[in-house]
Formats: C-alpha cells, structure tokens, sequence
C-alpha cells in the first residue's frame, strides 16, 4: 500500500514523470563520482540508456555526488542496478546521504 506522498516500488521513474507525478531535477545539479573508467562516467550515468552506465576505476568506496546551487527538497530518489547484467559491479549497498555540504553529510537511508 502507497501514501500519496510515496511512489510504489519498482514504479517506472519516467512514466511518473511524464504522468507529472514526479519532477526530474538532476539536471539542476551538479554531479561528480568518486573515479570512473574512462567512457563511463557522468554522461552515461544520467543518459536514459539501460544499456549504457557508470562503472568506477578506484578504491572503495565508490561515490556518486549530487550537489544543488541552493537548498532542494528531494522527495524521491531513483537507483536503477541491474544485477543480472553484471553482477560483479552491482552494489550490495547503497547509503543516502544529506547535508549542506560535503561535511556535514549525515546518512538518512542505508539498503544492504
């Protein structure tokens, strides 16, 4: 059962958006990774495209930053990993974290 102010699991991101359910925002932000191999960093993160995707070329942890110019409320908060695709690079973890910069950062959801 979903509240109104909740999008169901496994709901797709953008049928909501184009429903006006949810709003993107990331292009109003600037994102970062903690290191990426090289063809696949930021743009293929954030490009649509299930076939394409961020692969990281460093030590753990592997970080993805999402900083706003200003204050932003994010209500929802979507992660697509395809275990079945490649198993060896999909995270058995995953923390969220907020703060008003990089540290002050406090976690507010962690999935194991």
């Amino acid at each position: 059962m979903t509240t109104p102010n909740k999008t169901p699991p496994g709901a797709d991101p953008k049928q909501l958006e184009r429903t006006g359910t949810v709003r993107e925002i990331g292009s109003q932000a600037v994102w970062s990774l903690s290191s990426c191999k090289p063809g696949f960093g930021v743009d293929q993160l954030r490009d649509d495209n299930l076939e394409t995707y961020w692969q990281s070329d460093g030590s753990q942890p592997h970080l993805v930053n999402i900083q706003f110019r200003r204050k932003t409320t994010v209500k929802t908060l979507c992660i697509y990993a395809d275990y079945k695709s490649d198993e060896s690079y999909t995270p058995s973890k995953i923390s969220v974290r907020v703060g008003n910069n990089f540290h002050n950062l406090q976690e507010i959801r962690d999935t194991a």
